[in-house]
C-alpha cells in the first residue's frame, strides 16, 4: 500500500517531504501558550463543525493550524514577525500559499492571548468566504 500513502501525503500534505511531516510531530510538543489557546477553541471539529489540525505540514512549510475542508491556514506569529526580513520572507510564503488556492489568515500572539473572541470572529469570516479568493485582496474589514 505504499502507494496509496505517497499519494495521500501528496494531496492532503501537498507533497511535504517525511522529514517535514516528522519535524511537525515534534512541534506539537512545543506549542506557545497563545497557540494552546487557539488549539483549545479550534480542536475536535467544535469550531464552525470544522476539522484543524495542528502543526500540519503543507509543501516546503509548517502551518501553525490548516482546515483542509475550507483551504485556511491560521498563522499564529510571535515578535519575529515585525523584524523587515521576516516579514518579507511572509509575504512571499503567503503568495506561494495563495497559488495553491489556500487562503492564510495570521494573528500575534497577543491578538489571541487578549482577544480570543476577535480572533475566532475573523476566523469564522474567512471560513465563510467563496473558497476562491476574489482579486483585491479578502475584504474580511475590520
Amino acid at each position: 500500500m505504499p502507494f496509496i500513502k505517497s499519494s495521500y501525503r501528496n494531496d492532503f500534505y501537498y507533497g511535504a517531504s517525511k522529514q517535514l511531516i516528522n519535524r511537525a510531530k515534534e512541534l506539537r510538543k512545543q506549542q506557545t501558550d497563545a497557540e494552546k489557546v487557539l488549539w483549545n477553541a479550534l480542536r475536535s471539529h467544535q469550531f464552525s463543525g470544522f476539522k484543524f489540525r495542528r502543526q500540519h505540514p503543507v509543501k516546503w512549510f509548517i502551518a501553525d493550524f490548516y482546515c483542509h475542508e475550507v483551504k485556511l491556514i491560521i498563522e499564529v506569529d510571535g515578535g519575529i514577525h515585525a523584524t523587515p526580513d521576516q516579514s518579507a520572507y511572509d509575504v512571499g510564503r503567503t503568495a506561494e500559499i495563495e497559488e495553491m488556492g489556500i487562503s492564510l489568515i495570521r494573528f500575534t500572539n497577543e491578538e489571541i492571548l487578549t482577544n480570543l473572541e476577535f480572533v475566532l470572529k475573523q476566523i469564522d469570516k474567512m471560513i465563510q468566504l467563496p473558497t476562491s479568493p476574489s482579486p483585491g485582496g479578502e475584504g474580511a474589514g475590520g
